[in-house]
Protein backbone atom coordinates (compact mmCIF):
# COMPACT_ATOMS: atom_id res chain seq x y z
CA UNK A 1 0.00 0.00 0.00
CA UNK A 2 3.00 2.57 1.02
CA UNK A 3 4.47 1.57 -2.34
CA UNK A 4 1.22 2.15 -4.04
CA UNK A 5 0.92 5.49 -2.80
CA UNK A 6 4.71 6.52 -3.42
CA UNK A 7 3.88 5.73 -7.37
CA UNK A 8 0.77 7.76 -7.82
CA UNK A 9 2.60 10.72 -5.81
CA UNK A 10 5.32 10.23 -8.37
CA UNK A 11 3.16 10.26 -11.11
CA UNK A 12 1.05 13.26 -10.25
CA UNK A 13 4.17 15.19 -9.35
CA UNK A 14 5.60 14.05 -12.80
CA UNK A 15 3.01 15.92 -14.52
CA UNK A 16 2.96 18.98 -12.50
CA UNK A 17 6.98 19.20 -13.00
CA UNK A 18 7.67 18.48 -16.31
CA UNK A 19 7.91 22.31 -17.42
CA UNK A 20 9.55 23.31 -14.63
CA UNK A 21 12.85 21.94 -14.75
CA UNK A 22 15.62 24.26 -16.73
CA UNK A 23 17.84 21.59 -17.85
CA UNK A 24 20.62 24.38 -18.67
CA UNK A 25 20.91 25.30 -14.98
CA UNK A 26 22.47 22.00 -14.47
CA UNK A 27 25.95 20.40 -12.96
CA UNK A 28 26.60 17.31 -13.55
CA UNK A 29 29.56 15.85 -11.19
CA UNK A 30 32.26 14.73 -11.18
CA UNK A 31 32.16 16.12 -15.08
CA UNK A 32 30.40 15.83 -18.41
CA UNK A 33 31.56 12.73 -19.49
CA UNK A 34 33.40 11.54 -16.46
CA UNK A 35 31.63 9.11 -14.70
CA UNK A 36 32.56 6.62 -12.04
CA UNK A 37 31.21 3.20 -12.83
CA UNK A 38 28.58 5.01 -15.06
CA UNK A 39 27.17 7.02 -11.85
CA UNK A 40 27.13 10.72 -11.75
CA UNK A 41 25.57 13.34 -9.59
CA UNK A 42 23.22 16.18 -10.74
CA UNK A 43 22.50 19.18 -9.51
CA UNK A 44 20.82 22.74 -10.08
CA UNK A 45 22.80 26.05 -9.82
CA UNK A 46 20.55 29.28 -8.42
CA UNK A 47 20.92 32.76 -9.73
CA UNK A 48 24.71 32.85 -7.61
CA UNK A 49 25.72 29.89 -10.01
CA UNK A 50 25.50 27.93 -6.84
CA UNK A 51 24.43 24.41 -6.48
CA UNK A 52 21.01 23.69 -4.84
CA UNK A 53 18.68 20.89 -3.47
CA UNK A 54 15.68 21.45 -6.11
CA UNK A 55 14.54 17.81 -7.56
CA UNK A 56 11.70 16.04 -5.91
CA UNK A 57 11.78 12.41 -5.65
CA UNK A 58 9.93 12.48 -9.17
CA UNK A 59 11.42 15.01 -10.83
CA UNK A 60 14.78 13.32 -10.23
CA UNK A 61 14.07 10.82 -12.19
CA UNK A 62 12.81 12.62 -15.32
CA UNK A 63 15.47 14.67 -14.94
CA UNK A 64 17.58 11.65 -15.62
CA UNK A 65 14.96 10.54 -18.17
CA UNK A 66 15.72 13.92 -19.94
CA UNK A 67 19.29 13.23 -20.39
CA UNK A 68 19.11 9.84 -22.21
CA UNK A 69 20.07 7.89 -18.73
CA UNK A 70 18.69 5.96 -15.84
CA UNK A 71 18.34 6.79 -12.02
CA UNK A 72 20.93 5.03 -10.32
CA UNK A 73 20.05 2.19 -7.64
CA UNK A 74 21.66 1.65 -4.52
CA UNK A 75 23.54 -1.19 -5.99
CA UNK A 76 25.27 0.87 -8.48
CA UNK A 77 25.99 3.61 -6.22
CA UNK A 78 27.46 1.00 -4.07
CA UNK A 79 29.80 -0.14 -6.99
CA UNK A 80 30.95 3.37 -8.12
CA UNK A 81 31.75 3.96 -4.17
CA UNK A 82 34.39 1.30 -4.12
CA UNK A 83 35.85 3.03 -7.35
CA UNK A 84 36.27 6.55 -5.67
CA UNK A 85 32.92 8.41 -5.57
CA UNK A 86 32.27 10.41 -2.68
CA UNK A 87 30.61 13.63 -2.72
CA UNK A 88 29.21 15.91 0.24
CA UNK A 89 25.23 16.28 -1.17
CA UNK A 90 22.61 14.07 -0.83
CA UNK A 91 21.21 12.60 -3.92
CA UNK A 92 18.07 10.64 -4.95
CA UNK A 93 18.67 7.13 -5.80
CA UNK A 94 16.26 4.41 -8.01
CA UNK A 95 14.47 3.29 -3.98
CA UNK A 96 12.84 6.38 -3.77
CA UNK A 97 15.97 7.76 -0.51
CA UNK A 98 18.64 10.19 -0.90
CA UNK A 99 22.04 9.18 0.05
CA UNK A 100 25.24 10.62 0.25
CA UNK A 101 28.45 8.67 -0.78
CA UNK A 102 31.45 8.87 1.77
CA UNK A 103 34.83 7.44 1.68
CA UNK A 104 35.73 9.65 4.29
CA UNK A 105 34.32 10.40 7.56
CA UNK A 106 33.59 14.49 8.22
CA UNK A 107 31.61 15.98 10.59
CA UNK A 108 29.98 18.43 7.97
CA UNK A 109 29.01 15.60 5.50
CA UNK A 110 27.15 12.89 5.82
CA UNK A 111 26.60 12.75 9.55
CA UNK A 112 30.54 12.55 9.96
CA UNK A 113 29.71 8.38 8.65
CA UNK A 114 31.37 6.58 6.23
CA UNK A 115 29.56 4.32 2.83
CA UNK A 116 25.84 5.46 1.68
CA UNK A 117 25.01 7.10 3.81
CA UNK A 118 20.88 7.69 3.84
CA UNK A 119 18.55 10.05 4.41
CA UNK A 120 14.59 8.51 4.09
CA UNK A 121 12.42 11.16 3.33
CA UNK A 122 9.19 12.45 2.06
CA UNK A 123 8.88 11.81 -2.13
CA UNK A 124 8.35 15.37 -1.42
CA UNK A 125 11.60 16.66 -0.22
CA UNK A 126 14.44 18.37 -2.67
CA UNK A 127 17.60 16.82 -3.14
CA UNK A 128 20.05 16.22 -5.87
CA UNK A 129 19.95 12.89 -8.13
CA UNK A 130 22.18 10.41 -8.69
CA UNK A 131 21.92 8.97 -12.40
CA UNK A 132 23.30 6.02 -14.16
CA UNK A 133 24.75 6.19 -17.84
CA UNK A 134 25.50 2.37 -18.82
CA UNK A 135 27.21 2.47 -21.31
CA UNK A 136 30.17 4.80 -19.58
CA UNK A 137 29.63 1.45 -17.26
CA UNK A 138 30.13 -0.76 -19.89
CA UNK A 139 33.33 1.27 -21.41
CA UNK A 140 34.99 1.60 -17.96
CA UNK A 141 34.38 -2.30 -17.46
CA UNK A 142 35.84 -2.73 -20.26
CA UNK A 143 38.75 -0.76 -19.80
CA UNK A 144 39.40 -1.96 -16.58
CA UNK A 145 39.35 -5.72 -17.76
CA UNK A 146 42.26 -4.42 -20.56
CA UNK A 147 44.48 -2.79 -18.22
CA UNK A 148 43.65 -5.90 -15.92
CA UNK A 149 47.46 -7.11 -14.83
CA UNK A 150 46.54 -10.94 -16.00
CA UNK A 151 46.34 -9.23 -18.99
CA UNK A 152 49.83 -7.30 -19.38
CA UNK A 153 52.70 -8.90 -20.69
CA UNK A 154 54.70 -7.75 -17.45
CA UNK A 155 52.45 -9.90 -15.18
CA UNK A 156 52.61 -13.18 -17.31
CA UNK A 157 56.18 -12.72 -17.57
CA UNK A 158 55.81 -12.53 -13.55
CA UNK A 159 53.96 -15.38 -13.17
CA UNK A 160 55.78 -17.78 -15.14
CA UNK A 161 56.52 -21.26 -13.86
CA UNK A 162 60.61 -21.61 -12.80
CA UNK A 163 61.90 -23.69 -15.28
CA UNK A 164 63.56 -27.13 -14.73
CA UNK A 165 67.12 -25.61 -13.81
CA UNK A 166 65.84 -23.17 -11.49
CA UNK A 167 64.39 -25.68 -8.73
CA UNK A 168 64.53 -29.38 -10.04
CA UNK A 169 61.67 -30.41 -7.51
CA UNK A 170 59.11 -28.75 -10.14
CA UNK A 171 58.36 -30.32 -13.50
CA UNK A 172 58.49 -28.73 -17.06
CA UNK A 173 56.22 -25.75 -17.50
CA UNK A 174 54.62 -26.96 -19.94
CA UNK A 175 53.46 -30.47 -18.14
CA UNK A 176 52.36 -27.72 -15.49
CA UNK A 177 50.38 -25.44 -17.53
CA UNK A 178 48.98 -27.78 -19.85
CA UNK A 179 45.23 -27.91 -19.36
CA UNK A 180 43.44 -31.22 -19.39
CA UNK A 181 42.33 -33.24 -22.54
CA UNK A 182 39.32 -35.39 -23.04
CA UNK A 183 41.12 -38.18 -23.15
CA UNK A 184 43.22 -37.50 -19.75
CA UNK A 185 39.59 -36.36 -17.97
CA UNK A 186 38.17 -39.90 -18.69
CA UNK A 187 41.28 -41.49 -17.53
CA UNK A 188 41.09 -39.87 -14.49
CA UNK A 189 37.30 -40.45 -13.94
CA UNK A 190 37.63 -43.85 -14.76
CA UNK A 191 38.58 -45.38 -11.63
CA UNK A 192 36.01 -43.38 -10.08
CA UNK A 193 33.39 -45.45 -12.58
CA UNK A 194 35.23 -48.67 -12.13
CA UNK A 195 34.96 -48.21 -8.67
CA UNK A 196 31.26 -47.79 -8.06
CA UNK A 197 30.46 -50.31 -10.45
CA UNK A 198 32.25 -52.87 -8.10
CA UNK A 199 30.17 -51.47 -5.12
CA UNK A 200 26.99 -52.09 -7.30
CA UNK A 201 28.22 -55.59 -8.52
CA UNK A 202 29.17 -56.42 -4.19
CA UNK A 203 25.51 -54.88 -3.40
CA UNK A 204 24.30 -57.25 -5.98
CA UNK A 205 25.49 -60.43 -4.75
CA UNK A 206 24.80 -59.17 -0.97
CA UNK A 207 21.84 -59.00 -1.59
CA UNK A 208 20.79 -62.51 -3.76
CA UNK A 209 22.69 -64.44 -0.72
CA UNK A 210 20.38 -62.51 1.43
CA UNK A 211 17.38 -63.45 -0.43
CA UNK A 212 18.64 -66.85 -1.06
CA UNK A 213 19.52 -67.62 2.72
CA UNK A 214 15.87 -66.23 3.62
CA UNK A 215 14.05 -68.53 1.27
CA UNK A 216 16.23 -71.79 2.51
CA UNK A 217 15.66 -70.83 6.00
CA UNK A 218 11.78 -70.31 4.96
CA UNK A 219 11.97 -73.73 3.62
CA UNK A 220 13.93 -75.35 6.29
CA UNK A 221 11.18 -73.91 8.85
CA UNK A 222 8.55 -75.69 6.57
CA UNK A 223 9.81 -78.83 6.15
CA UNK A 224 10.74 -79.02 9.94
CA UNK A 225 6.79 -78.24 10.70
CA UNK A 226 5.77 -80.81 8.17
CA UNK A 227 8.08 -83.41 10.07
CA UNK A 228 6.53 -82.23 13.70
CA UNK A 229 2.99 -82.74 12.01
CA UNK A 230 3.88 -86.08 11.24
CA UNK A 231 5.55 -87.18 13.74
CA UNK A 232 2.53 -86.13 16.34
CA UNK A 233 0.40 -88.18 14.16
CA UNK A 234 2.30 -91.11 14.16
CA UNK A 235 2.58 -91.11 18.16
CA UNK A 236 -1.53 -90.46 18.56
CA UNK A 237 -1.88 -93.52 16.02
CA UNK A 238 0.61 -95.55 18.44
CA UNK A 239 -1.64 -94.03 21.44
CA UNK A 240 -5.16 -94.89 19.71
CA UNK A 241 -3.32 -98.33 18.85
CA UNK A 242 -2.32 -98.87 22.55
CA UNK A 243 -5.88 -98.19 23.62
CA UNK A 244 -7.11 -100.76 21.80
CA UNK A 245 -4.76 -103.61 22.55
CA UNK A 246 -5.77 -103.33 26.00
CA UNK A 247 -9.33 -102.85 25.51
CA UNK A 248 -9.15 -105.87 23.62
CA UNK A 249 -6.52 -107.92 25.99
CA UNK A 250 -9.04 -106.54 29.11
CA UNK A 251 -12.34 -108.24 26.92
CA UNK A 252 -10.61 -111.34 26.70
CA UNK A 253 -9.00 -111.89 30.49
CA UNK A 254 -13.12 -110.77 31.27
CA UNK A 255 -14.45 -113.74 29.11
CA UNK A 256 -11.70 -116.29 30.29
CA UNK A 257 -12.36 -115.62 33.75
CA UNK A 258 -16.79 -115.61 33.21
CA UNK A 259 -15.66 -119.66 31.19
CA UNK A 260 -13.46 -120.72 33.98
CA UNK A 261 -16.40 -119.47 36.65
CA UNK A 262 -18.94 -121.36 34.77
CA UNK A 263 -17.11 -124.85 34.83
CA UNK A 264 -16.42 -124.79 38.48
CA UNK A 265 -20.42 -124.25 38.52
CA UNK A 266 -20.89 -127.20 36.49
Amino acid sequence: MIWLCITALLSFTQVTSDQNIDTSRIRVFPAENQSIAGVFQVSRLNDRNQPEYSFNASEARWLCSSLGVKIASKAQLQEALTRGLETCRYGWIDEHYAVIPRINALINCGQNQKGLVPWRALVTKEFDVFCFNESDAATQLKDATTDSPLNRSDYSRQTQFPSKTSNPTWGPPSTLASPLTPKTIHSEAQPAGVKAILITLAFAFLLTAIIIFAYMKMRSSCVLSSDMKQQQENIQTEEWTCVKDIKETKTAAQKDEKIEVEDNAS
